[in-house]
Formats: C-alpha cells, sequence, structure tokens
C-alpha cells in the first residue's frame, strides 16, 4: 500500500519485522482496518489523539495489484485476498450463508474487493416500523445523516449525476462528475421508455477523473474483485491517512477479545496476537469495534465474563440475532445484437422507481448489468481450441449476452443470527462463526416481483431469455448487517444512536452490523456516513 494509491511506493508496507508491540497510552483503540474503522481512525487521529488500529488480516502491497489481477483472471488461480483456511472458517445452516465467497481479512477490508456502488439510504429505510408497521425505526432518520452522507461523498470520491427522481434530497452535486451509460444501458432504455421504467445514473465511489491523489479509471473491467490503477476507493486511502496524521496501524494482529474493568462499566484492554504467536494488551481511554457485521457480534460474544455471560454488551440478547443481508434477482439471455458485455466492470445505470412503493414493503433496486454473460479472457484461458477455432467459439459464446439484476431487501428475524459454534475452532483456538440465515415468503414475494419485471424489459427487448435467478436460487449480496443494532431501548438493542454501547460507556460499535434495517442500497456509503458522525460523538466525550 502507498499514501497514493496507483504508485508504486511500497515503503510504508507492513512486514514481519513491524513494531505490534502495544502503543503506550493511547487515547483510540480501532479494532478493524476496513472503511468504518479506516474514518473513524483517520478522524480521531487528525484531532491529535493517540490512535491504534489493530487489524487481523494482512496489509496488501498496491504494487502487487495487477498480479491479483491475473490471479483473478487465470483459471485455477487462488483468491487474490487469501481468504479461506483455518483462520476463516466458518459453519451455517437453514439456507446456508457463503461467507468466505466475498469478505477479506486485511487493511483495506471488504473495500479490496467490492463493486464500489454507493447510495444513500432513502428517507423511508429509517422509518420501517412507523410508515409499514414491519421491522423497527431507526433511533436517528435521514436528517440526522444529510450532511455526513455528504462528507462522506467527499470522502471516499463519489462520482454520480442527480439525475434520480426518487433518491432523498441532498445539498450539493457529487464531487466528481458521472461515467457515461455503458452501451448496453443504450440498448435497454428504448424497451425501458416504452414500459414507464425510469433508468437514472449509479453514484460510484472510483474516479471519473484524478481526485484525491488517485488515478483515473483505466477501464480494466475487473473491479470486483481488484482494481489495478488505484481509481477505485478503498480504505487503504484513510488508513495511510490516519498514518500521516500520527497514529499506528498494527497488521496481522487478530484480536481475541475485549477485556473490561471490575465493574463491568468500561473496557479495559484489547487482547491481540502477533503472527509469532505473543500475547498482547493493548489499553486505551476509548475502543472503536469496526470490524465487519460478522467479525463485530463474534468479538463480543467470545469476550465473555462473569458481567456478561452471554456475551459483551450482550445483556439485551441482540448480540448476534438480526443478521440481514440483500438478496439477488436477476434476468438474463441474449440478443441479436452486439451488447458489449464485459466492456465495463461496473454498473452505470440503475432503477430506484420500485424502492418507495408498498407494495410488497421489501425494497427493490434495479440494475442494469453490463457484465452479463461470460468473460472473453476466461473463456480464452479456458478453452481446448485454437487459432480459428477459438475466434469462433468466442464470436459465437461471447458479445451478445443482457442482464436486468437488483438487489432486495430483508427484513430483520432475530432467528437469523451469529453464534459461536464450540465444536469447532480457528487458529487460535477460539470456536468459529455460526451463521443461522433463511429467507422468509415476503423477500421471496419480493423477488419473484423484481424478476416479474426484468423479465418484462428483456421479452420488450426481444431477448431470449436463458436464466433467472429467483427465490429458489438467490444468494445474499454479503452486505452483512444488523447483528449490534442501534436502538434507543437498552433490552432490546446494543448501541445507542451515536452507536455506543448502552453497557459500556467507552465502547463504540461501527458499521453494518449497527443497521437496524438494512433497505435494499448498498451499505458502505451509509457505513462512511455513520463512522463520520460517531467520530465527532466520540470526540465530544473527550
Amino acid at each position: 500500500m502507498s499514501a497514493t494509491l496507483g504508485t508504486n511506493n511500497t515503503s510504508d508496507v507492513a512486514t514481519d519485522e513491524q513494531d505490534r508491540t502495544p502503543t503506550q497510552q493511547a487515547d483510540i483503540c480501532v479494532v478493524g482496518a476496513g472503511p468504518a474503522g479506516a474514518l473513524i481512525g483517520y478522524q480521531l487521529a487528525k484531532q491529535d489523539l493517540d490512535v491504534v488500529i489493530l487489524e487481523a488480516g494482512p496489509e496488501f502491497s498496491d504494487a502487487d495489484r495487477l498480479t491479483q489481477q491475473e490471479q483473478h483472471i487465470r483459471p485455477g488461480m487462488s483468491d487474490p485476498w487469501e481468504m479461506g483456511g483455518q483462520r476463516d472458517a466458518y459453519t451455517t445452516t437453514g439456507r446456508g450463508y457463503p461467507l468466505n465467497a466475498a469478505r477479506v481479512k486485511g487493511v483495506g477490508g471488504s473495500t479490496l474487493h467490492w463493486q464500489g456502488m454507493v447510495m444513500r439510504l432513502h428517507e423511508r429505510d429509517f422509518e420501517m416500523n412507523t410508515r409499514y408497521d414491519v421491522g423497527v425505526d431507526w433511533p436517528i432518520d435521514y436528517a440526522d445523516l444529510r450532511s455526513y452522507y455528504q462528507a462522506a461523498e467527499s470522502a471516499l470520491g463519489v462520482a454520480g449525476a442527480i439525475d434520480n427522481p426518487y433518491a432523498p434530497p441532498r445539498e450539493t452535486s457529487y464531487p466528481l462528475p458521472p461515467f457515461p451509460p455503458s452501451h448496453s444501458d443504450s440498448i435497454f432504455a428504448p424497451a425501458c421508455e416504452t414500459l414507464g421504467i425510469d433508468m437514472h445514473s449509479v453514484p460510484n465511489a472510483r474516479n471519473s477523473e484524478r481526485y484525491d491523489g488517485r488515478a483515473a479509471c483505466q477501464g480494466y473491467g475487473t473491479c470486483k474483485p481488484v482494481c489495478p490503477s488505484g481509481a477505485k476507493y478503498t480504505a487503504e486511502s484513510h488508513v495511510q491517512k490516519a498514518r500521516a496524521a500520527g497514529a499506528r496501524v498494527i497488521d496481522r494482529a487478530p484480536v481475541q477479545e475485549l477485556v473490561h474493568d471490575d465493574a463491568g462499566e468500561i473496557i479495559n484492554h484489547a487482547v491481540y496476537l502477533t503472527p509469532d504467536g505473543t500475547e498482547y494488551h493493548q489499553s486505551a481511554q476509548r475502543f472503536v469495534l469496526a470490524c465487519g457485521g460478522v467479525e463485530n457480534a463474534r468479538l463480543l460474544l467470545l469476550s465473555q465474563s462473569k458481567q456478561y455471560p452471554d456475551g459483551l454488551a450482550n445483556t439485551s440478547g441482540a448480540v448476534g440475532r438480526f443478521f440481514t443481508d440483500h438478496l439477488f434477482a436477476g434476468v438474463g439471455g441474449r440478443l441479436d445484437q452486439p451488447t458489449r458485455q464485459n466492456h465495463v466492470g461496473f454498473n452505470t445505470s440503475e432503477c430506484h422507481q420500485f424502492y418507495d412503493d408498498t407494495s410488497p414493503v421489501e425494497g427493490v433496486k434495479l440494475e442494469f448489468l453490463n457484465y452479463a454473460g461470460p468473460s472473453p479472457v476466461n473463456e480464452a484461458l479456458t478453452a481446448d481450441t485454437w487459432g480459428d477455432e477459438l475466434l469462433e467459439q468466442l464470436q459465437t459464446s461471447y458479445g451478445n449476452h443482457i442482464a436486468v439484476g437488483g438487489l432486495i431487501e430483508q427484513l430483520p428475524h432475530a432467528s437469523n443470527r451469529i453464534t459461536l459454534n464450540d465444536s469447532e475452532t480457528d487458529e487460535h483456538g477460539n470456536p468459529v462463526p455460526h451463521i443461522e440465515w433463511s429467507i422468509d415468503d415476503r423477500t421471496s414475494r419480493a423477488i419473484r416481483r423484481a424478476n416479474d419485471i426484468q423479465r418484462r424489459i428483456l421479452e420488450t427487448l426481444g431477448a431470449s431469455i436463458e436464466w433467472t435467478v429467483g427465490p429458489d436460487a438467490t444468494g445474499p449480496a454479503y452486505h452483512q448487517m444488523g447483528t449490534t443494532r442501534m436502538g434507543t431501548n437498552p433490552n432490546k438493542s446494543v448501541v445507542d444512536a451515536d452507536c455506543r454501547s448502552h453497557e459500556l460507556s467507552n465502547l463504540w460499535i461501527i458499521g453494518s452490523s449497527v443497521f437496524p434495517t438494512g433497505g435494499a442500497m448498498n451499505p458502505t456509503l451509509t457505513i462512511a456516513a455513520l463512522s463520520l458522525r460517531a467520530a465527532d460523538a466520540i470526540f465530544a466525550t473527550l
């Protein structure tokens, strides 16, 4: 990693010789160096506070991004972000949740491999119980986050246009101009116009022009899982800014538990291990837990004590419960014309038209995919033919695929949860997370509704439909939410409106785990906005 992604300066990359001893007299200890931890670490470090960030995974070098891209596109190559193995073990029941299919333990967290779409939640998302008598209300509303959303868009570098008539109100334009519509967007447009379906641009956390020391998008098309140019935002950017402001970042330092004082009122220290197996205790005045929807809950459950026999900060019993995600719905097929599939590695158009209506209550966000169908690179690398025969094969299989995808809201249920599996342990002997996850009938109906709309679009285009991802075949979007939900009632929630623990006065929990409901919008911008808001709240306590 370097101060400005897209360069080859690796002087700050952590090595095995890194000093991993605790910071003395730390003001703030942040657990996790993903987008939440990186943003809050930087915000507090630049206030001249002594900040230490503990990250379970390694720190990757941006000089290796082209090699990682090659790992991704070559058949049979390994995960470019090193997921898997005993360190990352988990178990699952119910529908089954493929946790390791899309997560990263390392500096940058999920932003290392994310798609980069950044939408604000709608106003209705904060008031689901009041409006529709389902789920719960957030203890804050859209107005409370509005200025922080703007600050988050500037921090991440969002490219977008104000052309979405269904979006919540905003105060200014995006910091970067939007990306132009893809070729396939122009194919979708006439059909959507015929059907009365509105298309509008997608706000993306990738540079449409140079911004914040990072290069403009070079069009590699491999945004997920790796951006070789550094145009797509990763939390590495704010980790480096935090370092420049004086913060320490200790990678490969998995926290084993948080230990409180005798009274059970504050956290005294975080217990972490180093690659050589040494155990250290990091003390601090304030602690921030920012390691994702699964690991936030798991660490609290691992931190049991006499005062908290069911897990730290878990008197409510809500830690680990109400695990939610977004579901994918999609319909795809072929056209008798070129679609230039995979020409762009990210969505440039979407539709929020069916999001705020109330039939069904669950939100539906449509996405016009420009990366449907097989990649010509993968097709060529896995083919058994050569020369003209291979060219003919590629021309037959590539170039005319088209698809409409979408995210579907899942309402929270206490039965969907993260617990500890005492019968299986990780490399440190700790119980692995166990995920119980299923999809209810309401969500299935919302997926069918999305499929109906998607199918009408492709049929209007005259496409031959070849596949449908519906209720029986759907999978998660890997947006883990809800496991340490915020609320005003300490008997029903884990943190308050400022993301501060109801029970431990110096503990804040940040990230999508605090979402009471998840909407159907990609969560990272809301994670960033909540992190900036929590940073202000923490600073106000000093």
